[in-house]
């Protein structure tokens, strides 16, 4: 009899597809009724741990600690986002929707009652900074929101770059 080759579950809570898609509602619903795409999302699934990135004075202080690698983050992130956005919507809390523009996702009529059972500390904390990214973002046009985000994610990308160059000469 042939061995089944099977991939064993993560037992790190940290950034699992749970607490990822978990953190996609939470931010999706601060939005409401407003719709994110894949992009947006990944960027957003950043800055709600880490508001202090937006060198904005009135940012609440970031959820996550500042890592010097944590530019390294938007890397690998994107797959996962999109993995946790799936996975809410196979929970019924994620709504899909094709558009003429792509794919957007946004919070199902299901995910309020869901949202208000989550109480502790981190989760009312993280609740907090999605709304408050919400009131700055909500209201600018995609393109807006798009502009800035990739003026965001061009230099946290560029940083990490220039981290990887000099731990490559350092041998």
């Amino acid at each position: 009899m042939g061995s089944v080759d099977r991939q064993a579950p993560s037992t790190h809570p940290f950034n699992s597809t749970l607490e990822t898609g978990i953190r996609a509602l939470v931010v999706l619903e601060a939005f409401h009724p407003r719709r994110c795409d894949l992009l947006e999302m990944t960027w957003l699934d950043h800055v709600v741990v880490h508001t202090g990135d937006l060198d904005d004075p009135d940012a609440p202080s970031s959820l996550h600690p500042d890592l010097p690698n944590r530019a390294a983050e938007l890397v690998v992130r994107r797959p996962l986002v999109e993995k946790s956005l799936r996975l809410m919507q196979q929970l019924h809390l994620v709504d899909v929707f094709e558009t003429e523009d792509g794919i957007t996702f946004g919070a199902s009529d299901e995910a309020p009652i869901y949202l208000d059972l989550l109480q502790a500390p981190y989760s009312l904390a993280l609740k907090e900074r999605a709304l408050w990214i919400a009131e700055r973002f909500v209201n600018n046009p995609a393109g807006e929101m798009r502009e800035q985000m990739e003026k965001r994610i061009g230099r946290w990308t560029a940083d990490f770059r220039v981290e990887e160059t000099f731990a490559g000469t350092r041998a």
